[in-house]
């Protein structure tokens, strides 16, 4: 959850000003939380709410959604969305946009099993991107979190989403100089888990994610919310993302954490306590 959030807010700054390159500061003034974090909230407050029983987490996920999205309306959502969030009846309107796909990490931490995992992905994503690759997308995205999670390799991992997804035959470095702005997951999803493959931890899938250019943050929020179930994330970057939280939006994500929880490194890089345990304090 906390690596999503990381991800969007260290690729914030970036999204229309590309850096083609892994040298970034990660925690700058200009960088904030965007609709990538918002949303990935909103499905992570989804599923504490139904607390186990997800048979209404479609219906409790638009409730949140909308939720938040009204409230926090100047996040940077397409314009589909934004017009879905303050529909009285939302429809789904056939989307293949990575909004399918950013914020579904929730779901691959929130799951006992693969089947579960892709079944809350498909409740939270239905709802408004139900074209066939955005259902896609998001599952991709909810299956490596989930086999990270619970200790495949990257190796095993990449060879799932080969399979079973995207037969990604590129490498960072290769598309790097030509890589535009691309929104749909088809066009974004493939590169954010191939910076995931690549990384040798949380902070360097992060840096490669968003020197790839285009949709800086979304990218970096994808790779983030997989190498946070893989790497768990380094303590000081839990506390200085939470600092680009308002008390409503660090509640629902200590909620989720508490509920759900995921690893903290220490300044070695060793998973000494929970990502929950440090945003509380000492």
């Amino acid at each position: 959850m906390i690596g999503a959030i990381v991800g969007d807010i260290v690729g914030s700054r970036f999204e229309f000003h590309t850096h083609k390159a892994k040298d970034i500061r990660f925690f700058h003034r200009r960088c904030k939380p965007t609709d990538d974090s918002i949303m990935s909230l909103a499905v992570a407050k989804a599923i504490v709410a139904c607390d186990g029983d997800y048979a209404e987490l479609s219906q409790v996920a638009v409730s949140c959604m909308q939720e938040l999205g009204q409230a926090y309306p100047n996040a940077g959502y397409g314009g589909s969305f934004y017009e879905w969030l303050w529909e009285s009846d939302p429809q789904p309107y056939n989307s293949y946009g990575n909004g399918a796909a950013m914020r579904v990490g929730p779901c691959g931490f929130a799951a006992q099993s693969l089947e579960e995992a892709r079944e809350l992905s498909r409740k939270v994503t239905q709802v408004s991107h139900d074209h066939p690759e955005g259902l896609k997308g998001a599952q991709a995205l909810t299956d490596a979190v989930y086999l990270a999670r619970t200790g495949a390799t990257r190796q095993d991992l990449r060879a799932h989403v080969c399979e079973h997804y995207y037969d990604i035959d590129f490498t960072i470095d290769q598309i790097r100089p030509t890589y535009q702005f691309d929104v749909s997951c088809q066009g974004s999803v493939p590169v954010a888990l191939e910076a995931f493959f690549e990384s040798t931890s949380f902070e360097d899938a992060i840096r490669t994610a968003v020197s790839v250019g285009g949709d800086s943050d979304t990218i970096a929020a994808m790779a983030g919310a997989v190498a946070e179930a893989y790497y768990g994330v380094p303590q000081d970057f839990v506390l200085a993302a939470d600092n680009y939280l308002d008390a409503r939006q660090s509640q629902i994500l200590a909620s989720f954490e508490r509920r759900f929880p995921s690893r903290a490194l220490d300044a070695g890089g060793n998973p000494t306590t929970t990502v929950f345990q440090v945003l509380q304090g000492p």
